[in-house]
């Protein structure tokens, strides 16, 4: 898939963030890189059978005191190709777990562990019929 058509869901994934929780958001940079590698062991991503699809690196926002200031931004990566790998056979798989990597990390952004993001993601499915995910089409 081409970069920029890959750039383009990351973007949408975070447009998809309710407003209230964007305005919250700051001091973090979102990159996407081609390919996964092995975190070190302060940083957490989300892995799916010991594949890295995205990670975050910072301080969660509710770890954040009144010295939090001149240090560098967050960083979120999201790792084109597990995804990629993971999403086909259809753009629309690649879309979807673009959205679920996105969402999962930008949960770690405002402090949630992935016991707690595993819940969430759980019982979103149970509402919308899905996990995390672009917004459905009403037919």
């Amino acid at each position: 898939m081409d970069i920029r058509v890959f750039q383009q869901y990351v973007q949408e994934a975070i447009a998809s963030v309710p407003q209230p929780l964007r305005d919250r958001m700051e001091n973090v940079v979102f990159v996407v890189e081609e390919d996964s590698r092995q975190p070190g062991w302060r940083e957490k991503g989300i892995v799916y059978h010991s594949v890295l699809l995205g990670l975050y690196q910072g301080v969660p926002l509710t770890k954040r005191g009144i010295h939090y200031s001149l240090v560098p931004p967050d960083k979120i990566t999201i790792f084109q190709k597990p995804i990629e790998d993971l999403g086909r056979p259809t753009e629309e798989g690649i879309k979807k777990m673009v959205f679920e990597v996105v969402h999962h990390e930008i949960g770690h952004y405002f402090g949630f562990n992935d016991a707690e993001l595993s819940e969430m993601e759980k019982e979103r499915g149970k509402e919308k019929g899905m996990a995390l995910g672009p917004p459905q089409k009403n037919s």
